[in-house]
């Protein structure tokens, strides 16, 4: 079916259920036709669609006309949320109630599916995306604008490295809706990145496209003046690196605009002070709700020896420890991470931060029982069989499992389970609105396929 068609041809579709990647799954040619993922629809509506890849076996397209609209559709806030436009916000045509639908659907899909769980077992489980204090928009206290080749900031469509230039980002924190970012030229830089943290800082990065260009204080520098440059810049100040934290790196090593070189994060009940590059959860609320979610799920008692694998700055090995009094190991393998833990937990006695990747500390013991407790944090990549194997075999009498991508989750899931383990549990919370992600917190036990730890 997919020869007959081209890019840019436009085919008329009855949307079907969401799926993960923040397009619904709809068929062109009856119901046995050709897979196609739609983005910018809703489940029933009937839409033209233009179609924006061929692949092998499916289509990927965008919903150019709605004929039969959903009751929950909304017009977008922003006017980049469109097709061929920006590509950062996949649901703002969803009204804020059907977003927490949406996202738990693919939730209890991907358990389904990838996970390996009876459908019994998954309406069991209650699946329900929470949402977080604030509204919608004005959310994300970390944004990284890409730059075009005319030096002008913005975002990138979808499944594309094009640059969208915009003036504004909603869903980006008031504060850094504030900064000239978007309204001045960046012809040096690959990427500009801005961060309002919990504590009231505000940083700008910049990301460039060659070699940092390193200039006198006070200094002007070359090109700050083009059209649109609003004047002279500040000379950068160099700060450490570390491309984890805001999606895909871009251009070469950080450079400090303005702002301070250490923004200051509360959460825990602490002050944590981080690099403003450095990873910390995105929506303000988000730090606080994950750690009460695991708290709440692991009961830490005192005595107990806990595992923070994927610490990062150490934000759920400071709550353990503060919980258990006894010994908590940090795993992190990004340098800055590393630092960051280790500077903000030194105040903390019993807690050790090591210097590795998790499945080669678990491989080759840099990290050992006995332990009760482990809280696992993987990156989008989920932990994989390997690291899971490991902690399974170690023994530990609960695991808390924060996931940032449901199919990774649901994969790991799949592994416990081959080695005896089960899913108690579930808690997922819209930390993401507008947009695909969510992010869920697992109980994981040894033992049967139902009941809670105890």
């Amino acid at each position: 079916m997919s020869d007959e068609l081209f890019e840019g041809d436009r085919i008329e579709l009855t949307v079907g259920a969401p799926a993960h990647g923040g397009h619904c799954v709809a068929r062109f040619g009856g119901p046995h036709g050709q897979v196609v993922f739609v983005r910018h629809a809703l489940p029933g509506e009937r839409v033209t669609a233009e179609v924006t890849e061929l692949h092998k076996g499916y289509l990927r397209a965008d919903a150019v006309e709605i004929h039969e609209p959903s009751p929950d559709r909304v017009a977008p806030p922003c006017a980049f949320a469109r097709p061929g436009a920006c590509g950062g916000c996949d649901l703002q045509h969803v009204a804020p109630a059907a977003q927490l639908e949406w996202k738990a659907a693919v939730v209890r899909e991907l358990l389904g599916r990838m996970g390996g769980l009876s459908g019994e077992r998954i309406a069991e489980l209650d699946v329900r995306v929470e949402p977080l204090p604030g509204g919608p928009l004005g959310w994300r206290s970390r944004v990284r604008y890409a730059v075009d080749a005319a030096g002008r900031p913005g975002l990138l469509k979808h499944r594309s490295h094009e640059v969208v230039p915009v003036d504004r980002c909603l869903i980006a924190h008031p504060r850094l809706q504030q900064l000239d970012v978007t309204g001045r030229l960046w012809p040096e830089a690959a990427a500009v990145e801005v961060v309002a943290s919990t504590g009231g800082d505000v940083s700008v990065l910049a990301r460039p496209a060659a070699a940092p260009l390193l200039v006198a204080a006070g200094a002007v520098r070359p090109g700050a003046d083009t059209p649109g440059g609003n004047g002279p810049v500040a000379a950068p100040r160099p700060v450490a690196v570390d491309d984890g934290p805001l999606d895909e790196p871009a251009g070469g090593g950080a450079v400090l605009i303005e702002g301070p070189a250490e923004v200051r994060e509360l959460a825990a009940g602490r002050e944590w002070r981080v690099p403003p590059e450095g990873f910390w959860q995105v929506h303000p609320a988000a730090a606080d709700t994950l750690v009460g979610a695991v708290l709440e799920l692991l009961q830490p008692v005192e005595g107990e020896i806990s595992w923070d694998l994927y610490g990062g700055a150490g934000l759920f090995a400071a709550a353990l420890a503060q919980r258990t009094r006894a010994r908590t190991t940090v795993v992190e393998s990004a340098p800055a991470g590393v630092a960051t833990a280790r500077t903000n937990l030194a105040d903390l006695g019993g807690v050790e931060v090591v210097s590795a990747k998790v499945d080669v500390a678990l491989a080759r013991r840099r990290v050992t029982g006995p332990v009760d407790l482990v809280v696992l944090d993987p990156p989008r990549t989920g932990a994989g069989a390997k690291v899971v194997r490991a902690i399974t075999a170690a023994g530990p009498r609960a695991v808390a499992y924060v996931a940032c991508d449901p199919a990774a989750l649901a994969r790991d899931v799949q592994t416990f389970g081959a080695e005896g383990w089960r899913l108690a549990e579930l808690r997922a919370y819209d930390c993401f609105p507008m947009t695909q992600h969510i992010e869920c917190v697992a109980l994981l036990v040894p033992g049967g396929p139902t009941g809670r730890a105890g």
